[in-house]
């Protein structure tokens, strides 16, 4: 195989390639060799038909598909032969070929840049720390205290209020008939809430324990049965019990209650939370200036190509036609992407299967309850792994960075935080994050203390 440069303009070069009859002749016997195990033909036993037969029959075909196999070969070949970076797809074009000729073709390319990576000791960043306060801390206790509420029996004299939580026991009747589903024992409830039946709860409010008492409700309209759906019911009730809500003592005991060692135990706990919460969304902060001194600083040729790729995820449209401040955007994203990979390349850095099954592992125990949704995710979705490697690759590069270049740290408090993050985000609003490689970016939801 013999391969040239024919010409070079910009990030654009066309190389020629010419592949000898010979190695043609060498690739065409051998797949015809390979087709005499496979092909039945009238009149020869199988595995017996002879080459020539073969190739009378099948040559037009045969030859095309040979061709096409040394097109893509010779294509990988040459452009791993010449060192090129290529941005997308190559074009290739003709110029000769027939059985007992050379091919001679002519590959066109579009290359990415070549990107010199400048000093770190360019770049700059700040990076941010939270100094959780105990005027914050005792607010997330008294918060958490009031969402895991404490009922206490009342006297049996007294009666229901909103808030209580009412136990009874029922039998429903439609039209004087009882129906599927008719009888309850111990249903609990929270009065006010509303979630048993629309307008149920404010008919139990007055009521004393050991009442009996009548309700009348609506069945929802999503009622399972369709032919309950919406009927007036009348709901005859025993009241069996009646709590009220008693302000949880911030103990150990109650702490315990929440999973954790002692009060102490659960303070700490608490601020990490607070710390890893907000700290996760200030190092997008310093991402984004790292990424925006780079974008300053290294002065590239985009490929024409990438951007018009890139441009089309906007819309699906066909005759769709980005705006200016879209075209801007793709530039940059693609841009930004070359360099990050281009530190990537040079810094050796790989993503190991092992740590994408540890990040997988991480949003399975963020979601309880949805653990097997995000495994089944992942398995059917070979995308979405390789977007997950990427947000992961992106990450070890920005790390790297981070650690090589001068970074000014600060403390915040937690309000300070908040308004920075709000700034942020309004500036960022119609932005679309950078990736190394096109990938979707995920919420990471921070894991609320709860009861174990």
């Amino acid at each position: 195989m013999k391969v040239s440069v024919q010409s070079k303009k910009g990030l654009q070069t066309t190389l020629s390639i010419i592949v000898d009859k010979a190695e043609i002749k060498k690739k065409l016997d051998l797949r015809l060799s390979e087709l005499q195990n496979k092909i039945d033909l009238k009149g020869f036993r199988k595995g017996k038909v002879p080459p020539l037969v073969i190739k009378n029959q099948f040559g037009k075909a045969v030859y095309g598909e040979v061709i096409d196999i040394i097109l893509k070969e010779s294509t990988t070949k040459a452009i791993q032969d010449k060192k090129l970076k290529v941005a997308g797809q190559p074009k290739i074009d003709l110029k000769a070929f027939g059985e007992g000729k050379d091919l001679n073709f002519e590959i066109k390319l579009d290359l990415l840049p070549e990107v010199k990576l400048q000093n770190y000791e360019k770049f700059n960043a700040k990076e941010f720390s939270i100094k959780v306060d105990k005027k914050e801390l005792d607010e997330r206790l008294k918060n958490l205290s009031k969402e895991h509420k404490n009922f206490k029996d009342k006297k049996d004299n007294e009666k229901s209020v909103i808030g209580d939580q009412i136990t009874f026991d029922y039998e429903a009747t439609i039209d004087g008939k009882d129906f599927e589903g008719s009888k309850g024992k111990g249903v609990t409830i929270e009065l006010g809430k509303d979630l048993f039946l629309k307008n149920f709860d404010k008919q139990l409010i007055g009521v004393k324990k050991n009442d009996k008492k009548i309700v009348k409700a609506f069945l929802p309209q999503n009622h399972p049965k369709k032919e309950l759906a919406n009927k007036e019911t009348v709901f005859s009730c025993i009241i069996k019990n009646i709590k009220f809500q008693s302000e949880n003592k911030l103990d150990d005991e109650f702490a315990k209650k929440l999973g954790t060692k002692d009060l102490v135990d659960l303070t700490q706990k608490i601020k990490d939370q607070i710390t890893s919460q907000y700290s996760l969304a200030l190092n997008s902060i310093t991402k984004q200036e790292i990424l925006d001194q780079m974008e300053n600083v290294y002065k590239i040729e985009i490929p024409k190509n990438l951007i018009e790729n890139e441009v089309k995820t906007f819309s699906n449209k066909k005759d769709f036609k980005p705006s200016d401040k879209e075209i801007k955007a793709a530039t940059k994203r693609i841009k930004l992407g070359i360099i990050l990979n281009e530190y990537g390349e040079q810094n050796n850095i790989k993503v190991s299967e092992e740590e994408i099954r540890n990040e997988i592992q991480k949003q399975v125990k963020s979601m309880p309850g949805q653990e097997k949704l995000v495994l089944d995710y992942y398995q059917k979705n070979p995308s979405a792994t390789q977007h997950l490697q990427s947000s992961i690759y992106e990450e070890k590069i920005i790390n790297m960075i981070k650690s090589k270049i001068k970074i000014n740290k600060k403390e915040l408090s937690v309000k300070e935080a908040e308004l920075m993050l709000s700034k942020f985000n309004d500036a960022n609003r119609d932005k679309t994050s950078t990736d190394v490689k096109k990938k979707e970016t995920k919420t990471v939801k921070t894991k609320k203390i709860s009861k174990k």
